[in-house]
């Protein structure tokens, strides 16, 4: 079997990303991105789809948070459509629910080729200590449009912003895990009617 990795680089007036992958890994995550609010959700995605990730970004945390949180969901697209090759033999479609305490979120993935995101969360609160929520938005449209995929995510109850958060990104890294695994019975087919995505 083919390694699905990869890694890319950006270099931006405003960041300078390294994203690297291995969609075919343990879980595990090494994150230095000066954002560390973030580099908790990112270690969801790692250990709940077993995805290795290693990503480094030196960004202008200093103005905010914003152009790293982005770009590091652009970097990463980047990098898992670069590892996931010409999708053949892939599940493509993914989704989870996901619990913690009151908090339920519900997400589903296609990695169809149309970048779409659509995101239903009311976020009890503005920040989570530093971090501001609405940026969670943004690393997703950011991870949409270059990986081209439909994302939709919900998240269904919770008051704990928290939580509500931490259950969106358990459950992406689930949804991600089920849509990239490998199908033994679609081996070496496009899993689309087009014959391409």
């Amino acid at each position: 079997m083919a390694q699905r990795t990869a890694s890319v680089s950006r270099d931006t007036l405003e960041t300078q990303i390294t994203a690297t992958v291995n969609l075919d890994g343990t879980g595990s995550g090494v994150f230095a991105t000066g954002v560390p609010f973030l580099e908790h959700m990112m270690d969801q995605i790692a250990r709940h789809g077993l995805i290795d990730l290693d990503i480094s970004c030196n960004g202008d945390t200093h103005i905010d948070d914003h152009h790293t949180v982005e770009d590091i969901g652009i970097t990463l697209g980047q990098a898992v459509a670069q590892a996931l090759g010409n999708k053949k033999g892939i599940r493509r479609y993914g989704h989870a629910y996901v619990p913690l305490d009151e908090a339920l979120s519900r997400v589903v993935i296609d990695f169809s080729g149309r970048p779409e995101l659509v995101m239903d969360v009311a976020f009890t609160q503005k920040r989570v200590g530093h971090f501001d929520t609405e940026l969670f938005w943004e690393f997703f449209q950011g991870f949409v449009n270059h990986a081209q995929v439909t994302l939709h995510i919900d998240c269904l109850k919770g008051h704990n912003a928290h939580h509500q958060i931490e259950t969106v990104f358990k459950a992406f890294g689930r949804a991600l895990r089920m849509a990239l695994e490998l199908d033994p019975r679609m081996e070496g087919v496009m899993p689309s009617t087009k014959g391409t995505l």
